[in-house]
């Protein structure tokens, strides 16, 4: 069988080619986030370690909790990071050298050094550090929009550079009160930074990332969805900014409504995942005659439990190799689907239609070609059928257990 790269396939992008411009992107958000660096460094005193330690630490299982909202279809890494990335250098560079500006020259000149902070901070940084937050997503939008399939990616996307600037941005604020209230400040700024709202940031882009997602998957909406996107952002960053002046009282109102805000995301993104599922179930089906896909098949890739049984079935079967072959069919098998969610709404480029469903009936094929290929591990009693078709109808059925 012809050799071809899945993670390629599956991107839609062209095989072989490096990824020049991720390559010089990643390059500089990673110069801008050690410039950031710098800059705490040199304006701390012994606080910087013990600010970017706690900074760092709820990183992870934010990042595994964003991810868990698209788990039929995931986004590829190497976009994931550019996001991540994006938001913890770019961003919080540019955010760090306008914010200043405007404090030195704008706002504490005409308003005075009190209020000039307070107007700095509810409406001058909301708007310049969602504008660099939301650039990112903006550029998928223009560049790479075939990557974003519905509400749940633009979501994740945000959530990953929220994450990131909300990691840096939170390195100054532990640094600064380990400096000057020691420890017990120290724990009082984690508490509210760290655990009561960690999320802020992201949820905050969160809006922008819908406007985006919008706008990628509809016709209609190219400027004014990503427009409205990103003043919701802003007027929610406003709000938590200029509560954030009127003691706990004021940020307990807005934590209430960032959380009601964050309900309706979730719900969002489990509406939208019975959407997929039910395009799943409706089209995948008409690729029957392909024998790339049979009943048994489609109810197992309608479910992440199955899913999950299906990998886990393969590496018993034929080692790794198997488990990424299935891996490779069930990804591909949903980007048949939500390309023909692209063709119903009319984003769809007819000849690119065809050329992407091609592509994607080609790594299916040769996924389960790659399974069936795969020698058996040996055991003392090696196990049956497919666990959601044992005896078939099942593209994944062994040649052996066919002929019973």
């Amino acid at each position: 069988m012809a050799r071809v790269d899945p993670k390629a396939v599956l991107e839609g992008r062209i095989p072989g080619r490096p990824p020049v411009g991720l390559i010089a992107g990643l390059t500089v958000s990673g110069l801008c986030a050690v410039a950031a660096l710098g800059v705490d460094v040199l304006s701390g005193e012994g606080g910087f370690w013990v600010g970017l330690l706690l900074a760092v630490l709820p990183i992870p299982p934010l990042i595994a909790l964003a991810l868990a909202l698209d788990r039929l279809e995931p986004e590829p890494p190497r976009a994931l990071v550019f996001a991540f990335m994006w938001g913890a250098g770019v961003a919080v560079l540019g955010a760090l050298v306008l914010n200043t500006a405007g404090l030195l020259y704008v706002t504490v000149p005409i308003f005075g050094e009190v209020d000039g902070h307070f107007v700095s901070a509810t409406f001058g940084a909301p708007v310049i550090e969602e504008t660099l937050k939301g650039a990112v997503l903006f550029g998928m939008l223009w560049l790479r929009r075939n990557e974003i399939d519905g509400f749940a990616d633009g979501l994740i996307y945000a959530a990953m550079v929220g994450l990131g600037f909300a990691m840096m941005e939170n390195i100054t604020y532990y640094m600064r009160a380990f400096d000057d209230g020691g420890a017990q400040q120290l724990q009082a700024v984690f508490i509210l930074r760290g655990l009561v709202a960690p999320l802020s940031h992201p949820l905050f882009t969160a809006m922008t990332g819908l406007g985006v997602a919008y706008a990628a998957t509809h016709r209609r909406g190219q400027f004014l969805a990503p427009a409205a996107g990103l003043l919701g952002a802003m007027l929610l960053h406003g709000m938590w900014n200029g509560a954030a002046s009127t003691g706990l009282a004021g940020l307990g109102v807005v934590y209430v409504l960032d959380a009601c805000i964050l309900g309706v995301l979730i719900v969002i993104v489990a509406v939208e995942r019975r959407s997929t599922v039910r395009r799943i179930e409706t089209y995948l089906p008409l690729y029957g005659a392909t024998g790339l896909v049979t009943p048994a098949d489609v109810r197992m890739l309608r479910s992440i439990p199955a899913r999950r049984a299906a990998r886990r079935w393969a590496r018993t079967v034929g080692g790794p190799a198997a488990g990424r072959a299935m891996v490779d069919y069930q990804l591909a098998a949903t980007e048949l689907a939500l390309l023909h969610k692209r063709a119903d709404r009319g984003v769809a480029d007819p000849q690119w239609f065809a050329t992407r469903r091609d592509s994607l009936l080609d790594l299916m094929a040769l996924a389960r070609h790659a399974f069936l290929r795969t020698p058996p591990v040996p055991r003392a009693n090696p196990p049956g059928g497919p666990p959601w078709a044992p005896r078939g109808p099942s593209g994944f059925l062994p040649p052996d257990l066919r002929k019973r």
